[in-house]
Parts: C-alpha cells; structure tokens; sequence
C-alpha cells in the first residue's frame, strides 16, 4: 500500500539520518544531488471552504478579504499563533486580526525542517564545507521525511522561509492580477492593508482580485527586506490570550465528541513489570464501569504494559482502575536505585574515551604539564515534564476510520502510531490538534495515542478520552536523562585556561525515541548529550569535549532546552570555578575568553550593566550560554534565607536574530526562568527498588508564585536569521544562582537540584 511505501521511506532516510555525518555522506549519493523539495504548493489542493481561494499550499483568501493560513505548528504557549501569522501578514500586506488560522493537512511542505537539520554535531564556529554539506544535505532529507512537528524552538526559524514566501508569492500573484485588469504594469502597483492600488488611484481588495490570481504564476518570491518590515519587530498581543482568559479555548482535555466514554489506566508499579494477571469481575460490578482492558498485547513497544478501565464518567473510570487487582511479572530493573544509575555512570566515565564531539590542541601535551590542575565532578537528576495539563488522547474508531482530538506536538507521528495500532491505512487517520497545555517535549511523545485507540478499538465505535492521572504522568514519564560530568582544566601563570578537558556520560534520548517511535535501532553520536559542552564560545586553544553513552533502563525522552538543561549547569559552573582559582571575577574571566565572538560579548554586557549592583546581603551570579541558535545571559540576583535560596531578579538578555515578536520572546524568556528554576531548586526524580519516588507536585515542586523572581528582558538588536527562543532561556539560570549561592556561603553547589543543606 502506499502509506507502507512512505513509512518504509520514513524509516530509510530517518536511519541515514541517524548515523550523523557518516550517514549524510552516503545520502548525497543519488537522490542527494537531485535539487531540494519545493515547499509552497502541496501535494493537494489546501482543503479551504466555499468562497475561499486558495493561492497556495499555505493560504487562502475568503469572499470577505480574510486570509486563511494553513497552521503546522502546535500552540503550548510559546505563541507560534502569533508569531507564525505575522510572517504571513508581514509579506502579504494585511492586518495580522485578519489572518485565520486552519490546521494543515499532512503535507510535506509543513515537515520541520530547521528542527533535524539543526540536530548535526557541528560547532557553531565552524564555517566549513563539510559542515555546510551537511547542513544541506539533511534538511534535503527532512523535506523528503516531512515529519511536522512542533519542538527545537524551531518554528519561526523553520517558518522564516516558507511561511513568508507564501505570502510574497500570494502577493505577486494580486498583483499581477489587478496589473491585468487594469492594462498596467505590475510594477506600478503597490499594496496595503488587503488591497491593491495604482497611482491613479485605482485599488482593488484582494477578495475581488482572488479568482482572478488564482491563474497567474507568481515567479520567484521577493521578500521585503528588514527596513521595511511594518509587522515584524513590533510587540503583537498575542492572538491566543483572549480565549484562554474567558474560558473558550480548547485544550486536548477539552474534546467533547457527542457519546463519549472515558477511560484511565492501570500502570505497573516498577520499571519494567509486566502485566500477567488481572481480576476483572468486581471491578466490572462497579457503578458505570463497560469494560476492564489488557493493552498488553497489542501497544508492544509503543507503551508500557497496562491495563485500563472504561467507564461513564473519568471519575468512575480513575476509581475503578485504581481497584482493579493485578499480578505483574517483575522485570529486570526490580530493584533499579539512583545509586545504581550513578555508580554505573562512573564505572564508565572511569573505563570509556567516549565519543569526542571537539577537540583542538592536546589537553595532555607538553604546553600544559606542569601548569596548575582544577578538577570537579557534576551530576544532574532525571526530570519529569510535569506539565499542567495532563497526559491525555480521545480517539474514536469506527468504520475502519480512525479520529484523535489531542494535545500533541507531533500530530505526523501520532497519524502513524494510531494507522498502525487499529491496522488502517495513515490516510483512513484524521486528527484534530488542540491547545497544549504544556509541551516541554512530553507532548512529541505517543504513547497515550497508542493506548486510547488500542481502548477505542473496543468500544464499538464510541469516542474514549484517556486520561493520566497526576501521579501517572509522574512515575512513567520519559524522563531528562539524568548525567554525570568531569572537568579537568589548567591555568597558565597569567591564570588562563591553558586546556579544557570535559568527559559526560548519560543516556541518549534520540536512540530511545528512534526506537519507540520508529522501531529504529539506536547508533552513532547523539548530539544531544553533549550539546551545551562541546559547542561553548570560549576561546580556549587546548580543549576535547567527550561523551559516553550509557544503556538505559529508565526511558529518556526531549525535556526544554535538552542537554543544553544540565550541560549548562556543568559548563558554566566550571567557568565559575575556574575564575575563583585565578583570582579572577567571573564576568571579566569571560570577557577575556570572547574576543573573536562579539555577538556573546554584547549579550553578556548588557546582562551585566543592566543588572546593576545587588542590594546588601543578596550577591549575583552570571551564566552565558548559545542553544538553539541564540544567545543567552543571565544575572541572577540570590539571597539565602534560613537555609534556603531565594532568586528576587533575574536579567535576561537575549540576541536570537531578527525579534519576530519581543512582546512573546520577553514572555519566553520569563516561562524559561521559572521553568528552569523549577528543577534549579527543587526537581528531581529518584528510584528505589524500581520505583519512581515522586508522584504530585508536593513532593516533585514547581516553582509557586511567591517564590518567582522578577525577570527583565533585553532583547538585543539583529539583522541575522531568527533563531530559537522558546528554550535558550531555561539553559542559564541554574548556573547563574549556583554562582550567587556560592558568593554568599563559600559553598559550591555541583549537582542538582541546588541544596545547601
């Protein structure tokens, strides 16, 4: 069939791709060299109602001069409904209030691309041709792949291109159709505000223009340039707040399809038990309960072993399945402690090279023996998403059609899973994208998609909503890898580093996503568990950067700001480290190390001057740090009160290219602190003999509202191409306090969460 045609493509190129660099090389061959998918028109017509014109496979333009833009981002709050429509309007002349969002179809012209390109293991200062062949080479592949998913910080990077050459494209279009009507030149004609006009005083909206368009070829875009943007650069409210403030907004949780049952689960009480036995009779007895389910057999590697109950109501369901009495066959992580985690990591940080992702110079050479040695050792804890909405999926199966109304950051995967769980073609999925209420990368998983079609398969063609109880989300998430990281660094008489040696190990999250999502087995370097070390600014001529790879029982999934998350941690407090022993300050030792990258050196000095001198008895910490294309400081005013650190401030600047939105970048930046500042102080999840210790946020906190620092954002002036900024911001803060904690106590804080007790 064809959709096993696209999904064994899927699987090829996606198993080039994991190889890394080795992998692009043979994907040039052949197909490599052939020019790069086109992605302004769609494999189909873009599905529009009566009345609307569509003028490509991104918008189209209703009778009443509203443009339709087909959306592929998922909105969790980082307001990609605002900042993705404004690339639309930018170029296309309207009011952004007059862009109408639809979800887009599964196209591979709305395949992230800027998301697997920017996953290669490359240095950001290099500028070389392998590199560049590399780059090129995989965002070729992932146009092929067209997997659309919301995750990276990617989507205004991703849509910077696309989604602005749709609406030049449109615009040309306009115009050449009012040039024709009117016997002139296209190039006497300009627009505004959804209309066309003419010197003469002609004008013509874009309503009455669009059939007429709809036939003429629109010839290679032409952008505007950054100096006449009218748009982009200002500070849009964000088209989102008004319905979630009265309520009408509607989140995966939200799904209300007319007869719909509920559903919850029973999972297993440890790390890698297996359902054996159940007893459904008394729990079928119950008030509303329809029917008690092994999933076992048929989610395979798609979620773990469980079983669930289905009821009238979620209540009766959650109940019913908390009773249910199970037998569950032990796994081989029975009696998996923390302790076991990190004593494995140092047996192979002791006995591993590991992969080296950058190297320059001889760390061990004759130039640095005998110069003065500092060493540290920092570890980083598991972490769960803990987002406020819960894990949820409502999925109906009727017909051989196949319908799921879900939260979801990646709606492509999700089409896949939910084919190939009820045993239907990807076509007969249809998929309705609701509001997140929290992503962090729990939400580019699908395991609750697996399970509620495996439930709605049996309930005889009646919508199921699964929902995951709080503690459920808690103890069988795909966790941040926990990692272990060691340093040896040595200082010339001027009390410079002279060589940077930095080995971590943890689990890779990108081999157990391959696995579980696309049956891939894991190989190669995993960018992610090293990114934030290997890929630091500072100018340091001596320095290798390493990684070891641990098997993990535990299973790793995305968490915001990836490996950056505790990469930064260990890096920057390092730094810290470092400095202290010349005797130097932090920020100055910095500077000296950014003389050839000026763009860090503006981010940090704005930082810094901005943040002033702290008040009496607080002290401030610094961190600098690029993810995801921007760049990153923080200082972090701290206080420690009867034993416990507080944060008052924090000052935030921000270089991440052109500021699409600055209104939704200085939101992001305030989520990320907080975010970040969650597991800086108090995440961590811990096993005791198989067991997730933590389950509700009394025991697994998030940062409340009394404890919130005051954040201000200096977003700093850009011409280059947008980068990330939904997660840059999380990456810095812990560093930042545990370099304050350290000014106030003399104490120096290397692993997390920050304690001082």
């Amino acid at each position: 069939m064809a959709a096993e045609k696209n999904t064994s493509r899927r699987r090829f190129l996606l198993g080039g791709l994991g190889l890394g660099v080795a992998g692009v090389g043979a994907l040039v061959l052949g197909w490599g060299v052939l020019p790069p998918r086109q992605r302004l028109q769609g494999s189909a017509p873009l599905p529009v109602a009566d009345g609307a014109v569509a003028l490509n496979g991104w918008l189209a333009v209703q009778s009443d001069g509203s443009v339709i833009l087909a959306m592929p981002r998922s909105e969790m709050g980082q307001g990609v409904h605002t900042a993705l429509p404004m690339l639309v309007a930018e170029e296309l002349d309207v009011s952004l209030a007059s862009v109408k969002l639809i979800q887009a179809p599964m196209d591979k012209i709305f395949g992230n691309v800027a998301m697997l390109a920017d996953g290669l293991p490359f240095h950001p200062d290099d500028h070389g041709r392998v590199k560049a062949l590399a780059q090129w080479t995989v965002a070729k592949a992932a146009r092929e792949l067209g997997v659309i998913v919301t995750g990276g910080s990617s989507s205004v990077k991703d849509g910077w291109g696309p989604m602005r050459e749709a609406g030049a494209s449109a615009r040309a279009m306009l115009v050449g159709a009012a040039a024709a009507l009117w016997q002139v030149p296209a190039a006497q004609c300009r627009t505004e505000n959804g209309e066309v006009l003419h010197p003469d005083g002609r004008r013509a909206s874009y309503a009455s223009l669009a059939q007429r368009a709809a036939g003429i070829a629109p010839g290679t875009p032409v952008l505007k340039l950054p100096q006449d943007f009218k748009l982009i650069g200002q500070p849009a409210p964000r088209r989102d707040t008004p319905s979630k403030v009265n309520g009408s907004a509607r989140f995966g949780i939200d799904a209300r399809p007319p007869g719909m049952l509920y559903a919850a689960l029973h999972l297993p009480p440890r790390l890698g038990d297996t359902l054996s036995a159940f007893d459904a009779a008394p729990i079928l007895a119950m008030p509303g309960v329809k029917q008690v389910l092994d999933l076992t057999p048929q989610l395979a590697q798609r979620s773990v072993s469980c079983a669930a109950v289905v009821a009238d109501t979620w209540w009766r369901a959650k109940q019913a399945a908390a009773a249910l009495p199970t037998q569950w066959k032990a796994g081989p992580q029975a009696n998996l402690s923390s302790a076991d985690v990190y004593a494995e990591f140092a047996r192979l940080l002791d006995g591993e090279a590991g992969y080296a992702y950058h190297a320059s110079g001889e760390v061990e050479g004759k130039a640095v023996q005998g110069l003065r040695s500092i060493k540290a050792e920092y570890r980083a804890p598991f972490l769960a998403h803990a987002a406020m909405e819960p894990v949820n999926c409502t999925a109906q199966v009727k017909n051989g059609k196949v319908m799921l109304w879900v939260s979801t950051q990646a709606p492509g995967i999700a089409v896949d899973v939910a084919a190939k769980v009820a045993g239907v073609d990807a076509k007969d999925v249809s998929i309705e994208v609701l509001l997140l209420g929290g992503g962090f990368g729990r939400r580019l998983e699908v395991d609750m998609v697996a399970q509620a079609v495996a439930i709605a398969l049996q309930c005889d063609g009646a919508p199921v909503q699964l929902v995951w109880t709080r503690e459920q989300d808690t103890r069988h998430d795909m966790y941040r890898p926990a990692a272990l990281a060691r340093f040896a660094a040595r200082l010339d008489e001027h009390g410079r580093i002279a060589s940077w040696d930095n080995k971590s190990v943890s689990a890779s999250i990108t081999h157990q996503f391959l696995q579980r999502n696309f049956g891939l087995p894991g190989a190669g370097p995993d960018k992610t568990t090293a990114e934030g070390e290997f890929d630091m600014p500072y100018e340091i001529a001596n320095q290798r950067i390493a990684h070891v790879i641990a098997d993990s029982a535990v299973p790793v999934g995305y968490w915001r700001s990836v490996g950056h998350s505790h990469n930064a941690f260990f890096k920057e407090s390092f730094i810290d480290e470092l400095a202290h022993a010349a005797g130097q300050d932090g920020v100055a030792f910095r500077r000296a190390m950014l003389v050839k990258h000026p763009r860090h050196l503006a981010v940090l000095d704005a930082a810094v001057a901005r943040a002033g001198t702290p008040p009496h008895g607080h002290a401030h910490g610094v961190a600098l740090h690029q993810s995801f294309g921007s760049i990153v400081a923080q200082v972090a005013q701290v206080s420690v009160e009867n034993g416990e650190i507080r944060v008052q401030r924090v000052v935030c600047a921000i270089d991440c290219g052109i500021a699409v939105n600055p209104n939704i970048i200085a939101q992001q930046m305030e989520s990320a602190v907080l975010f970040g500042l969650s597991a800086a102080l108090g995440g961590e999840i811990t096993f005791k003999e198989g067991k997730v210790e933590q389950g509700n946020f009394h025991d697994y906190p998030a940062l409340r509202m009394g404890q919130a620092p005051h954040v201000e954002t200096i977003i700093i002036a850009s011409a280059e191409h947008p980068e990330g900024v939904g997660e840059p911001g999380t990456p810095p803060i812990a560093p930042a306090v545990a370099s304050a904690v350290f000014s106030l106590t003399g104490k120096r804080l290397r692993s997390l969460p920050l304690r001082l007790a």
